[in-house]
């Protein structure tokens, strides 16, 4: 009986919805409309709820204010009461999404001295994939970025909304405390929303947090294999801790990992080489008692599990099927091995190193499913421009190895959402879609709840109705209340593409 009125409710949406799908009109591709409604859609929200739907969303400006879920009963006799909307987005069929943020984010104009053209290509291909805010840490100009950062905000320039979190040692010496100090004010002043650490000092490091906790800065720190480790930034209050390293790295009993005598860590082949024997050097109960620490600490990971895949099968990050038509040729160049190239490390790469590097994810991945079952905060970013990852595909793949680690794609979707929000201090406004949040949506063509592919840019391949279709990727973006379309993105960055290629030949 149960199960027959389970066919019956899923019958009756699917009846409801097809008659009264409203057609998508009005909606001009980057310009935001004073009301916009979002008709028939299946919402996953980015708190870890199930998807809920037919809905119907209305965006007036840039913030949700009405999410009206349909009776199918109603619709199907016609007294359902639907919110008005000149302007409109037929999401029947459709998924609709909190915009993805991309917490560990690299706003790029040149690989290795190569122009890519500006930023245009790296905004493009960020907003195509569905991700409506990046935390960019560790921009190539502190100022620079600021400025960008603004012009997004003001709807100046089509891109994703950015946190600006600049370098802390970025082409300023800083050897004292009282230096680290003055630094943290004087990025303050220019108006960043937080700042990035890396490779530093211990009493450096003390002297930064305590300046950029007084002032209201978050800290994200790419924690290396170096003086300090996943322990300092339990005890400084860190925000995130970017990558990984120095989670193992605090959890072995000898508190040093054990390299060969000729190892050097300037050389990146032999630091990417043996970084891939650092997990399984790890202590259980002492790794048991980082993630433990790092919770009631409040220090969220974003692990970056897409930057490092190339080190465990790099001819899949040589040959991936993007390439073809959206890699631009500065950063094709970029990505071939080379030692001046940060991340071109792949000279002499062994079956042996991908071997060691396949266990390294799977004491990696274990260890993440640990820190969210004791109450963590895990992130997503994608680290690309580097290591054969390509702006926003990087993050669509982020989103696939979160499943391969074991978490439910619901909680995928929340890491990516809502959990990033909660990283950035934005829980309140961002990463949900609920009445009152500003209107970062997206709506994709197919279901990522089944299969994450379908949020890749440009589409996938699936099967409807036993026929193979083309799906659409992230239809629409809408960032702010702006709408953007997917598919003509990504026609904009091809022709970027297309236009580079012509002229290197």
């Amino acid at each position: 009986m149960v199960f027959s009125r389970l066919l019956w409710t899923a019958a009756a949406i699917a009846a409801a919805a097809s008659p009264l799908a409203a057609q998508t009109k009005g909606v001009t591709h980057g310009q935001r409309p004073a009301r916009l409604v979002i008709r028939n859609a299946t919402i996953v929200d980015g708190n870890g709820t199930p998807a809920r739907g037919p809905a119907d969303i209305v965006i007036v400006g840039n913030t949700i204010t009405e999410i009206v879920y349909l009776d199918p009963v109603a619709l199907n006799r016609g007294g359902a009461r639907r919110p008005a909307g000149d302007v409109q987005i037929d999401a029947t069929g459709k998924f609709v999404l909190p915009g993805l943020i991309n917490a560990h984010a690299h706003l790029q104009s040149n690989r290795s001295g190569q122009s890519l053209g500006g930023y245009e290509y790296n905004l493009k291909l960020w907003l195509a994939s569905g991700i409506t805010t990046v935390r960019e840490v560790g921009p190539e100009s502190d100022t620079g970025i600021v400025n960008i950062r603004d012009r997004s905000a003001r709807g100046e320039i089509v891109a994703p909304r950015i946190f600006a979190y600049p370098m802390f040692d970025r082409g300023v010496p800083i050897h004292t405390p009282a230096e680290a100090r003055a630094r943290v004010q004087a990025l303050k002043k220019l108006g960043v929303d937080g700042i990035k650490i890396l490779g530093i000092e211990r009493d450096i490091m003390q002297a930064m947090e305590d300046e950029a906790h007084k002032v209201g800065l978050r800290i994200a720190h790419h924690v290396g294999v170096e003086e300090t480790n996943a322990w300092d930034d339990i005890k400084f209050g860190t925000t995130s801790i970017e990558h990984w390293y120095g989670i193992p790295d605090a959890a072995i009993p000898e508190g040093r990992q054990h390299f060969p005598s000729d190892y050097n860590y300037l050389n990146e082949t032999d630091r990417f080489r043996w970084a891939g024997r650092l997990w399984r050097e790890a202590d259980p109960k002492l790794l048991d008692s980082v993630l433990t620490s790092m919770v009631r600490a409040n220090v969220a990971w974003v692990p970056t599990l897409d930057i490092y895949e190339a080190s465990r099968d790099l001819q899949r990050a040589q040959n991936q099927p993007w390439y073809k038509d959206y890699l631009h040729p500065s950063l094709e160049n970029y990505f071939k091995p080379d030692p001046s190239n940060h991340g071109s490390y792949f000279i002499g790469w062994s079956s042996t190193d991908e071997t060691y590097w396949k266990e390294n994810y799977r004491i990696w991945m274990a260890a993440l499913r640990d820190f969210e079952r004791k109450g963590g905060t895990i992130g997503c970013g994608d680290d690309a421009g580097f290591i054969y990852e390509m702006y926003g595909f990087g993050l669509i793949r982020e989103m696939e190895l979160h499943q391969e680690a074991g978490f439910n794609p619901i909680k995928i979707i929340q890491h990516c959402t809502g959990n990033n929000a909660k990283i950035l201090g934005q829980e309140d406004k961002l990463g949900r879609v609920k009445i009152g949040w500003t209107a970062d949506l997206i709506v994709v063509d197919g279901n990522p709840l089944e299969n994450m592919k379908v949020l890749y840019a440009g589409g996938t391949s699936a099967i409807r109705d036993g026929k193979e279709v083309r799906t659409l990727g992230s239809e629409w973006i809408i960032k702010d209340g702006i709408p953007y379309n997917g598919p003509q993105l990504m026609r904009e960055v091809k022709e970027i593409v297309d236009k580079a290629r012509a002229a290197k030949r």
